[in-house]
């Protein structure tokens, strides 16, 4: 049985600089819809590439001294280097200075202007450089062009026309027609309105310049580059060189461009093809603007963030997850260096990778890191075994209508779910009772399963991470080879798999500001500090004696009074691989409630005391200033994470 095809594009991107972290924001939402369908069991072609010829480009060569092709290929390499860093599976990179290219552009360029739809005129109007677009004089705002607010330039030559006007009755039924076309709904509106004030006939030449396509027929004539440019689309797909993978592939599933360019491949675009009798794609979709500082970020600007630095620094994956969790598909998106930390700590460390080293830990430590099978399942076993397969379908639904975000919130809701049954099921405690060994068995094949699940789900997104939990997991057929019906139904890990190498996926990022030099004065004391205790109070320590303390960050579990002690509450805390209990004298400052779920540190190697007929196994750590007192936290860090 032939799979079914999906064809999903990237604009292709213009090279008069190097690309931006809105640029990877596009071609990260558009690998990871190919992902999904290859896994889904579709027969995928994702387009991405550059587009080459321009004024623009000409101008920018000249400045520098080079030819455009030599400019243009310096520049071309950097986006081929950053989809690589990205882990962008495109199925084809193309260029728009690529013969193949060429000819295509030609043909349907003769074919239109032999129907009769291009024609010769002279040309007089405004036309945006870096836009590479012509306006009208009521299109412009203020003088200036309404979609980059730059001056325009009075333009007169003669110039070949695309008779645009004639198909717009046609365009705007379909358009009715098909509501959705253009998405989202509020990009759609837009485009009928401005076709309703009237398309006016395209200039589709150009003669002031030459860096671009010849016109077949009048060689001094060069294409004009959107029209050039759109072309792509089906030059990529086959249109001269491979039918049968045009007719397999044509219509495109879906253009994902940004926003201010949607106007571009739902008008003119399908234009050019309805004239060929070509079908039009199935969808555009106008994704928002990352927003920096209440602006849009763009070059000309100067307010662009290299992706390139932040892989460097964070990881490919942890950079596809922010942009894809963080902005809501078809809205403006806010990217803050602040907001990607706290997305990576909160989701990535706390949430995925905590629920792994958990895991992982306790089957090393209680099974000799041997995934036993299942036994008896209990409510609250059958409770997780429906949410994970319910999320698989929730995931599905949500992918295909490329609401990407939702995808993702559902498998965390999983996630932390499955935090949540490890404190309820308690393993530590079933490890401590020979008699309860099919229970803790269930339990930790039930955490595995999950995370097999989560694996395979978070594919698309975070394509190195997927297979390292695979791996960690002792899973040892090819992630390659995975497929969305491996997510579905439960039990499909092998029970006597052996765990591998635990390594941890998401380190905790602390973004400490650089600190200055600067004079050392002597400060005032107030009188909160004046009560505090005096260091020098304190005989010297070696660090041999610091590093006796074992110090570690714990989760408080349950926290309640101890009977007829006004100042003791007992603890009960998760140390990741155990559950302590401790006694601890802060009832005055905290009421029990206040401490649940809170990550505080806790000295675990301190000698067992018996307080109140009570075994305390450790003690957590508090600063006191007179008669203030606060726990040391360390919000969000994985339970068992050393403190040096």
């Amino acid at each position: 049985m032939e799979k079914k095809s999906f064809y999903i594009t990237t604009p292709i991107y213009y090279p008069s600089d190097n690309l931006h972290i809105g640029h990877a924001y596009t071609t990260t939402i558009a690998d990871a819809m190919a992902r999904y369908k290859r896994i889904a069991g579709y027969d995928v072609l994702f387009l991405t590439g550059s587009d080459e010829h321009g004024q623009k480009i000409q101008r920018k060569a000249a400045e520098q001294n080079v030819t455009p092709i030599e400019y243009v290929d310096k520049i071309v390499a950097s986006f081929q280097h950053l989809w690589e860093k990205l882990n962008i599976s495109h199925d084809d990179f193309i260029r728009t200075t690529e013969e193949r290219h060429h000819e295509v552009v030609q043909a349907i360029f003769q074919k239109i202007y032999d129907q009769g739809d291009i024609y010769k005129a002279a040309y007089e109007g405004r036309y945006c450089t870096p836009c590479e677009t012509f306006w009208v004089e009521r299109q412009l705002v203020d003088g200036k062009c309404p979609d980059c607010g730059r001056t325009v330039e009075v333009v007169q030559e003669e110039s070949y026309f695309f008779r645009m006007s004639k198909y717009q009755d046609r365009l705007l039924s379909y358009i009715e027609e098909n509501p959705d076309f253009i998405q989202p709904s509020s990009r759609r509106n837009e485009m009928i309105n401005f076709i309703k004030g009237g398309l006016e006939d395209l200039c589709v030449s150009r003669t002031t310049f030459d860096w671009g396509i010849p016109v077949p027929f009048d060689t001094k004539h060069v294409v004009y580059v959107w029209f050039d440019a759109l072309t792509n689309y089906i030059t990529a797909a086959g249109y001269l060189d491979d039918r049968d993978k045009f007719s397999k592939f044509w219509p495109a599933d879906i253009h994902l461009v940004g926003k201010e360019i949607v106007r571009f491949h739902s008008i003119i675009w399908p234009v050019i093809l309805m004239a060929l009798d070509i079908e039009v794609p199935k969808k555009v979709y106008g994704h928002g603007w990352l927003i920096m500082e209440g602006d849009k970020m763009s070059k000309s600007k100067g307010n662009v963030i290299d992706p390139l630095v932040l892989i460097e620094e964070f990881g490919p994956d942890a950079i596809r997850y922010f942009l894809l969790r963080e902005i809501t598909l078809g809205q403006d998106g806010n990217f803050s260096r602040e907001a990607l930390i706290n997305r990576m700590n909160a989701d990535l460390a706390n949430d995925l990778g905590n629920l792994l080293h958990r895991s992982l830990s306790m089957i090393g430590r209680f099974n000799g890191g041997i995934i036993e099978a299942a036994g008896d399942v209990e409510g609250i076993d059958q409770e997780l075994t429906e949410l994970a397969q319910n999320t698989v379908i929730q995931y599905e639904k949500f992918m295909d209508d490329m609401d990407i975000n939702a995808a993702i919130k559902a498998v965390w809701t999983l996630i932390g779910r499955t935090n949540k049954y490890i404190d309820e099921t308690g393993p530590w405690a079933l490890a401590k009772d020979e008699a309860k060994r099919g229970r803790l068995n269930t339990v930790l094949y039930n955490l595995a399963e999950t995370l097999r699940i989560v694996s395979i789900l978070i594919y698309p997104l975070m394509p190195v991470t997927a297979p390292k939990i695979w791996a960690q997991l002792g899973i040892d057929s090819d992630f390659g080879a995975v497929s969305l019906t491996d997510a579905k139904g439960w039990g499909k890990l092998p029970g006597g798999t052996k765990v591998g190498a635990l390594e941890p996926l998401f380190p905790r990022v602390e973004d400490k500001p650089v600190e200055a030099v600067a004079p050392v004065i002597e400060p005032v004391k107030t009188k909160a500090q004046s009560t505090a205790e005096s260091a020098s109070d304190m005989p010297e320590v070696t660090i041999e004696d610091f590093a006796k303390m074992d110090l570690r960050v714990v989760k408080v579990l349950a926290a309640e009074k101890v009977a007829k002690a006004d100042k003791l509450l007992k603890l009960t805390v998760d140390l990741g691989t155990e559950e302590r209990t401790i006694i601890s004298g802060i009832a005055k400052h905290y009421a029990p409630e206040e401490l649940v779920g809170k990550d505080v540190v806790m000295i675990i190697n301190l000698k067992p005391a018996k307080i109140r007929g009570i075994e305390s196994r450790g003690m957590v750590l508090a600063a006191s200033c007179g008669e203030k007192l606060a726990l040391v936290t360390a919000a969000e860090m994985v339970p068992g994470s050393r403190v040096k």
